[in-house]
Order: C-alpha cells, then structure tokens, then sequence
C-alpha cells in the first residue's frame, strides 16, 4: 500500500445547502459506468465497480457520507486491491475528513493490496473517491461505514474525543479504541474538558486509559469525577481507550487533541510563529494551541505582525467564528488577554507571569491568511522595555540591542 498524507484540511461549509453542494462536487463517472452517489443511511456498504471483478478503466467514481448532525462516520475496508504506484498517481483511492470539493479535506490517498486503515470522521460527513486511469486493473475495493461508532484513527492536525452518546450517560459494556496520529516526528496533546466516569480506587469498573504518554501516564487509568491532567506523548501516536462495565455509568468525558503544527511549545526567550500553512490559508474546523512557557521570574510580550481571519459575526459584531484568543498561562482557563478576527492587528500584549497561550480555533467555513506573530520574554522587576518598529525589536536597557523577528514573508 503507498499513502500520502496531506497537512491541510478544508471542510464545506454547514447549513441547509450541504447536500447540494457535495452533489455538485461530484465528478462524473465515464458514460454507461454507474457508481457513487449519496449515502444516508445510519450503516451500509459499498465497492468499486464490477467488484469482485476487475474495474473498469478511466473511471472516476465519489461517494458522499451523510449521518445526523452531531455524529460521526467510521469508514472500514473489507478487501482491497488497485494498481500499485508509489505515490498512487495512477488508480487510487482518496478518503476525505467532509466533502471531496477541496484538497483540504484530504485524510489520505491509498493504492496497492494493503487496505487502508479504519478511519472516524471528526464531523458528520465523509467523502470517498475512486480513480482508475486507462493501463491496468485489478478487483478494486469494498468498504463498510457506520454512524456513531466509538473509536478510529485519527489524523486531523486537531480534533475531539467523547465517550458514546456523551453529554449523556454513556452505554454499559463499552471499549472504544482510538489511535491518534500525527504527520512526521510531531507530538500530541490531549487535554480533558469535561470528565464524569464512574470511579474506584484502582480503576477497575469504568475507566480512560491512556498510552503512549510519559512517565505514570502512560498506560494510567483515570475515573472518578477530576480531569485527567494535560497529557503530551513521546511519539507520533497516542492511544485512548473507554471501557464500561455493566452497571453504574456518567456523562462520560470530551476531550480535544491537537498535533504537529497546531501544538507547539516555545520555551526560548524570543522567537516567532504562525498559523498552520501560513501565509497560504488555515484549514478549517481545527483548534490549535500555542504555549509560550519562560523561566520563572520571566514575562511574555507578544507582537502581532499579520492577522487574516474569517471577519465577525454581521450582527453582533463578535468573534463567533474564526478567532485568536490569548490566555495569561497556560490553559483556556486562565484570564483572556483579548480574542481576535478580522484583519485589524491588535495592540501587542504582556502576560503577567512566565506563561502565555494562544488559541486559534476555527469552524467548517471560510479561510484566510491566518496570523504571524513574534514574541520576547523579559524579567520581572527589570527596568528593561521593548521598542517595535518596522518588525524589529529594540530591548533597551541602558543600551538598546536590536534584533530580527521577522517571520518568513517579509512585511
């Protein structure tokens, strides 16, 4: 099998014209050859023309996930077998995180004997696509897709996890399994936001159980009613696994991930950093976070150099959409510092200690440019002080020192 992950992700935009408008992203198969179409029921199957035969050639075929609004779509492979090339350029097959209009939503293209793997969408709607070019074919694929089945691969840059039928009571006799994976070397976060789990000392009834973590967290349980604490892995991959018992339950628990670019942790006394894929535009429907973490005795002040996020909302004029909030430390829980959109560049800002987050969520519509931003610790007590201008900054103290934070593209 050969596969290529993108780092992008694009999702069409919710409301009443979602149907129409993955019907008319639909590329048409050739003349006389029947396949695609929109599927809406809660499970069903579906393959490649003529399977278990061979597929016919130069056709193009795309198939349109649709369940409830509030669940989510797990995609699994009963055979599977297209023409091999190493970078699948020749037949193929595309899985996309929504519908197929954008590249954006891309989770992966697959070729080859191997199946792909199972995979949860984070929203409502999936798409899939089948390519066969003109040389060589082979008996194609068959495939499975349920609604509101707990666990999956998870690959987006961010994302959300629950336990079944959550902010409800979960189901007794329950194991989900979801394997979160980042692109590359990067890491992943996972951070609890609401944690209700019948609970027992040793864990044993109802539990989430983490692996891939460090130190105790790794292959730690957690129940009861406290959040398990911010948790980063060691590797590319992270585990999560839920497990009821057959009686007593709760409401379960929500928790968001985020990997690669959409996570980072700055620990140097100046640098900067920007929206995933700046300055081309963010993906949809991702949450990142960015923490800025300086030795004790050390403040944050963060200048805004680009700024081109979806605009406010017409009618109150708020940031209901895309948004960039700052946080003074290193959770959503710590005071707002300000939340932005739009194009107009904020004020630069200082947290009051060593700690400062940057939170960059936004929905399944509409993109821009994203953010640039450059940022410098200084002590506190000190009579130091910064100057901006011109995208350098001056640190003055008796003498004034002047260095660079441009980021990439110059202003």
């Amino acid at each position: 099998m050969a596969l290529v992950f993108p780092h992008t992700k694009k999702s069409l935009e919710l409301g009443s014209n979602l149907l129409i408008q993955g019907l008319n992203r639909i590329p048409s198969a050739i003349s006389g050859v029947k396949c695609g179409g929109v599927l809406s029921a809660p499970s069903g199957n579906f393959s490649s023309p003529n399977f278990p035969s061979l597929y016919p050639y130069n056709t193009e075929c795309s198939w349109l996930i649709v369940v409830a609004e509030g669940s989510s779509v797990l995609l699994t492979f009963h055979a599977f077998d297209l023409e091999y090339h190493d970078t699948c350029g020749f037949d193929f097959l595309e899985i996309y995180n929504g519908a197929s209009g954008d590249k954006g939503n891309l989770l992966g293209r697959f070729c080859g004997q191997v199946p792909p793997p199972p995979f949860t969408s984070s929203w409502h709607v999936m798409a899939v696509v089948f390519h066969s070019d003109k040389h060589v074919a082979s008996r194609g694929f068959s495939a499975g897709y349920q609604k509101d089945v707990c666990g999956g691969v998870l690959t987006g840059l961010s994302g959300v996890l629950t336990s079944p039928e959550y902010p409800n009571n979960y189901p007794n006799n329950v194991e989900c399994r979801w394997v979160i994976r980042a692109a590359g070397p990067a890491t992943i976060k996972l951070v609890f936001v609401d944690f209700q789990v019948e609970g027992n000392e040793e864990c044993t009834y109802d539990y989430v159980a983490v692996l891939g973590g460090p130190g105790p967290a790794h292959g730690h349980h957690f129940c009861g009613g406290t959040r398990p604490p911010t948790l980063v892995s060691l590797g590319h991959e992270l585990q999560v696994v839920f497990k009821s018992d057959f009686n007593i339950g709760g409401r379960g628990f929500k928790a968001h991930y985020f990997s690669g670019e959409c996570q980072e942790v700055y620990m140097a006394v100046r640098g900067n950093f920007s929206s995933p894929q700046y300055p081309s535009s963010y993906p949809n429907n991702i949450r990142c976070h960015w923490t800025i973490r300086l030795p004790p005795g050390y403040r944050v002040k963060v200048f805004f150099l680009d700024l081109d996020l979806e605009e406010p909302n017409s009618l109150t004029r708020t940031c209901d959409f895309d948004h960039l909030a700052a946080f003074d430390g290193a959770s959503e829980e710590a005071p707002q510092l300000g939340n932005w959109c739009g194009h107009h560049l904020p004020p630069p800002i200082t947290s009051s200690h060593n700690q400062l987050l940057l939170l960059l969520h936004t929905d399944r519509s509409s993109t821009g440019r994203g953010f640039s931003v450059a940022y410098i610790g200084g002590q506190l007590g000190s009579r130091a002080w910064v100057h901006w201008s011109r995208g350098k900054a001056r640190l003055c103290s008796q003498l004034c020192v002047t260095f660079s934070l441009h980021p990439a593209s110059s202003f």
